[in-house]
């Protein structure tokens, strides 16, 4: 295991936001895992209010330019980078004008949450999975954090199964209590919907797609389950316990060797 390689799909990470327990979690994990001797690469989104000359996030061009089709319409990707030097860890940041260039991350300064966190989400997932694999990158274990991650696992177990980036990949699920109020678009589903997937596929997300249905779509299709905080939905929990999947409860932030002990526990299942 200490070989492996651990792929961190963040929707926050410290010091770039405010520390929260997804944030905190997902600075000192990628670092603790990356001191047992696991390569990682960590990716979160690069929302506008990121300041980019502080944080010396910079362009890297031979991962920028590609366009991620959404709905017919054309969002093109691109892909910044920054070093957090006291943890030698690298983040990469997807970027689109249209997505991440708003001041705040998901609600405006009302509190109301942004129409389109659906079309975002289903973007940053997408824009990762095609720079690991411009990266030429094979992960052994794909660990998401908060809702903006939740497609991911969609993409992998059904648009990219056969991939040979990603086939051989166990997906770990962090569940938080990051809830949110607001249903998406109703045509969300449309959104979602690429070349290689069937509508079955997703129908739980339903007609009024959200917070909840997500969460329901993203453990699914991943291989572990980790509980990360002990005000989770209780509907969702229901739904988790009923799955036949691994599943732990870690809500201590330092409680790393229960992570690293997970991910070799996944990586040995056939």
């Amino acid at each position: 295991m200490s070989a492996a390689k651990v792929l961190y799909i963040c929707q926050e990470i410290t010091p770039y936001l405010p520390e929260n327990e997804i944030s905190g979690i997902c600075r000192r994990m990628p670092q603790a895992i990356q001191e047992k001797g696991c390569e990682i690469r960590t990716f979160m989104p690069k929302f506008g209010c990121i300041n980019e000359r502080r944080n010396q996030l910079h362009e890297v061009i031979r991962l920028s330019g590609m366009n991620i089709i959404i709905d017919d319409n054309d969002h093109p990707l691109i892909i910044k980078v920054a070093s957090i030097q006291s943890a030698r860890m690298q983040v990469y940041f997807i970027d689109n004008d249209d997505f991440f260039h708003r001041r705040f991350t998901v609600a405006d300064a009302e509190g109301k949450e942004f129409p389109d966190n659906g079309e975002r989400s289903i973007f940053y997932a997408r824009g990762v999975i095609e720079t690991v694999r411009k990266l030429r990158w094979i992960p052994d274990v794909i660990h998401c954090h908060g809702w903006m991650s939740a497609f991911v696992p969609l993409y992998l177990k059904k648009a990219f199964a056969d991939d040979p980036y990603f086939k051989n990949a166990k997906i770990v699920y962090s569940l938080y209590h990051d809830d949110f109020k607001q249903f998406f678009k109703q045509d969300l589903n449309n959104k979602v919907l690429i070349d290689e997937l069937q509508a079955a596929d997703f129908a739980l997300l339903g007609k009024k797609p959200g917070y909840l249905s997500m969460m329901k779509l993203a453990v699914q299709y991943s291989d572990g389950i980790i509980l990360c905080s002990d005000q989770l939905n209780r509907n969702l929990l229901t739904f988790v316990n009923k799955l036949d999947k691994p599943v732990i409860t870690s809500s201590e932030e330092n409680d790393y060797q229960n992570y690293y002990d997970f991910y070799q526990t996944l990586t040995e299942l056939k």
